[in-house]
């Protein structure tokens, strides 16, 4: 396996496929590293020689912000906003939707599983 940012990228699949393993590397970087290196979109990670995976390295390490740094920065932009108290900087303290998504009937994912609530039929019912 070669490794690349301190990512093991699988041997298996093409090279384009392989460096959207490394976490902030998408489709549309893996392909422009690709072109940028001159490395073909179609070879497998186990033909690469040495060299073209020291070129890859050589364009994530001078172009990109991945893996620990990109981590790093996304917290400390949360951690900025929950402690200057904005809108966005409360939703992630409370765990709900951050981009104006409703919670009425979705958000299941943040908001948790269902919490049954006594006599809500009823009351429902009544009206």
């Amino acid at each position: 396996m070669a490794r690349v940012a301190g990512v093991d990228i699988p041997n298996n699949k093409k090279v384009e496929y392989s460096l959207q393993y490394i976490y902030g590397l998408g489709p549309k970087n893996s392909k422009d590293i690709l072109i940028h290196t001159g490395i073909s979109v179609d070879t497998m990670t186990r033909d690469l020689t040495e060299e073209e995976i020291g070129r890859i390295r050589e364009v994530i390490d001078r172009t990109y912000i991945v893996e620990g740094d990109l981590r790093r920065e996304t917290n400390s932009n949360v951690r900025r906003l929950t402690e200057i108290g904005c809108y966005r900087g409360i939703r992630h303290r409370r765990g709900l939707p951050v981009h104006g998504q409703r919670t009425r009937t979705n958000a299941r994912t943040k908001r948790g599983d269902k919490k049954t609530v006594a006599g809500r039929r009823r009351a429902a019912a009544k009206k």
